[in-house]
């Protein structure tokens, strides 16, 4: 066992470690996961990096400093955002739900264009790109940043820390810059040194005369130009010159479109003149035209109920399954609000049958599978629900992921987070929507997004992307029979399975968890690589939890094995809520990555054979 002894990184470092764009956060024990939730002091200060859409970058932390000392009146806090259209939004909602939340008093917000750009930009027409940029900055009474930080994270429309890297490293070069406020002047102000206990560990003062930042640590410094540069000359990246080309790569991938899309052919997996054939996917009318990227996944979830709010009339939605959280609260507080079947069973299904005898309804949205209890929905019915009545159906297949599940003939809109599987290396975030060409709502929706759809994925982020994915259906079947093998493992543990003294309550998987609704839609694949566990008592859980020889923090879909306790994490402040709906309060989700398959069980057994001395 010795020779895959685990080395776990630090509590608060990033994950993957040494990554100043990584997306997760080592928590390594279910202590520091508690004391996380409840801002102990001993977890705060250690922490480095977070989640993106619940820890603001230490890098957008640092542009908001700025922002702030030289727009900023007294007492005023901001958020960044990469257009004026996502910023319009954030002001729109801040005044929605002051008012909804009696958050405080009368407030305003005020919007300022600041335009950022190099000295030879300013005076050259054909300056080469990412030498300028427009950044959409919101102000407002520091009492009201908790409104403006539920907006950054239901939505993720914030701006990403690679786009705030950028902006910081073109503000270092002393060059002027031009500003336009919105509303009344505002004078600048001297700078500051952060006060917020989240960062203040590793924030750095900011230089008055040009907002350049100091003593940064060597895994920062690598990250800019220089990491860049080291991407393409080894042949990783696509140049940053061809992020269209990327983007268009990545809309073909997710389509299914590419004819060749491997090793020897994804630099030219962009370009206009590659071969393209019907789509691999379920519906082979789909294109490259039908995909729509966005910086996270969350963003694409909140168009997806936009959309469906501009071309239906007003009315409820279905929130259909227990969601990942953000999902509810864009039901909740954008329109009318929604109706929510929390268990996701076809019990459910009887109970909309109900709702729709007596009022209209937009849009379901559900998760294919469910994050965390792995339910799948029977969606043919759904469907034909739809078809009778009208409404919008929009699936979430983050969790399955459109290597294993094809949901798209019983969808209108797909949503993914592409920051999961499809990436894998946790280094960048992104989403996709995807319109059903096959739809009775198509037209509607597809003249929509061309009125309104702005593609703001930052370039490198999008090249980031596209390097990540170009393995993506390998790594899933790796991952695939990696979690099989580990779920029929703990599921033979369990007692469901009829073993004596079982520690193990329940294990969540598709393979076993509604399964003949996810075989419907299951394309050539397997189960995917999310499962989550119940123990018959608390300190099981913390047993088997903190034996667990794996990293340990929020998200999901990475190659390397990820685990958490899901609803301390996620629902720390709702327990009992999430106890109502069937989500135990001491459940642990894991994700299992790439790592060899014997590895992985002797791992997983060392926890379990843990977890059972406690009893």
């Amino acid at each position: 066992m010795g020779q895959h002894r685990f080395v776990d990184v630090a509590l608060g470092a990033s994950l993957p470690n040494l990554t100043q764009h990584a997306i997760s956060v080592s928590l390594p024990t279910w202590r520091d996961t508690v004391g996380y939730e409840e801002a102990e002091k001993r977890v705060v200060d250690a922490m480095k990096n977070g989640y993106p859409r619940f820890f603001i970058h230490l890098s957008i932390r640092k542009l908001m400093e700025i922002c702030e000392q030289k727009f900023g009146n007294k007492d005023e806090s901001c958020m960044l955002f990469p257009c004026q259209q996502y910023a319009d939004y954030c002001r729109s909602f801040m005044a929605d739900q002051g008012q909804k939340q009696q958050f405080i008093g009368p407030f305003s917000t005020r919007l300022v264009r600041f335009a950022i750009a190099k000295d030879e930009t300013l005076q050259n027409n054909n300056a080469k790109p990412h030498s300028s940029v427009d950044l959409y900055i919101v102000l407002f009474n520091a009492d009201a940043f908790p409104l403006a930080k539920q907006f950054w994270q239901h939505t993720g429309m914030g701006v990403s820390s690679r786009l705030a890297d950028h902006c910081l490293q073109l503000l270092s070069s002393d060059t002027p810059t031009s500003e336009s406020p919105s509303s009344s002047s505002c004078s600048p102000r001297m700078p500051y040194k952060m006060s917020n206990r989240h960062y203040a560990r590793s924030a750095q003062p900011i230089n008055s005369s040009n907002g350049h930042r100091h003593g940064l640590d060597p895994v920062d410094q690598v990250d800019g130009e220089r990491s860049v540069y080291l991407e393409e000359r080894y042949g990783r990246n696509l140049p940053l010159t061809s992020a269209a080309a990327a983007k268009r790569a990545l809309r073909r991938r997710i389509a299914g479109v590419l004819i060749k899309d491997d090793d020897a052919t994804y630099r030219h997996a962009g370009d206009h003149d590659v071969e393209v054939g019907p789509s691999s996917r379920a519906v082979k009318e789909l294109s490259e035209d039908d995909v729509f990227l966005f910086s996270t996944g969350m963003t694409a979830i909140w168009q997806a109920h936009r959309l469906a709010r501009d071309i239906r009339p007003a009315s409820k939605s279905v929130c259909f399954g227990f969601p990942y959280t953000d999902t509810l609260k864009i039901l909740e507080k954008w329109g009318p609000g929604c109706h929510f079947l929390g268990h996701g069973l076809d019990s459910d299904i009887d109970h909309l049958e109900e709702i729709l005898q007596v009022e209209p309804v937009l849009a379901l949205f559900t998760e294919f599978p469910s994050n965390p209890l792995l339910r799948s929905a029977d969606l043919p019915r759904l469907r034909a629900l739809a078809d009778r009545h009208g409404f919008l159906i929009v699936v979430d297949d983050s969790i399955g992921n459109f290597a294993n599940v094809d949901v798209l003939p019983y969808a209108d809109i797909v949503v993914s987070s592409l920051t999961k599987i499809f990436s894998g290396d946790a280094n960048v975030m992104g989403g996709s929507l995807v319109l059903n060409p096959k739809g009775q709502h198509y037209a509607a929706l597809k003249d929509r997004l061309g009125d309104t759809y702005e593609d703001i994925y930052f370039d490198e982020d999008a090249i980031y992307m596209e390097r990540n994915s170009r393995d993506f259906i390998h790594r899933a079947r790796v991952i695939d029979i990696n979690t099989e093998a580990v779920c029929d493992f703990l599921h033979a543990n369990s007692a469901p399975s009829g073993r004596s003294n079982a520690v193990i309550r329940e294990v969540y998987y598709p393979k076993y968890t509604t399964t003949h609704h996810y075989q419907e839609c299951r394309d050539s694949g397997g189960f995917g690589g999310l499962f989550s566990l119940t123990f018959t008592t608390q300190s099981v859980a913390q047993a088997f939890f903190d034996t667990l020889a794996c990293h340990k923090g929020p998200s999901l879909g990475t190659n390397f094995t990820l685990a958490c306790p899901y609803t301390i994490l996620a629902h720390y402040t709702e327990l009992d809520w999430a106890e109502r709906w069937g989500v135990d309060r001491n459940l642990v989700r894991v994700s299992i990555g790439m790592e060899d398959k014997e590895v992985l069980l002797e791992r997983l057994q060392s926890a379990l054979a843990e977890a059972e001395k406690v009893v």
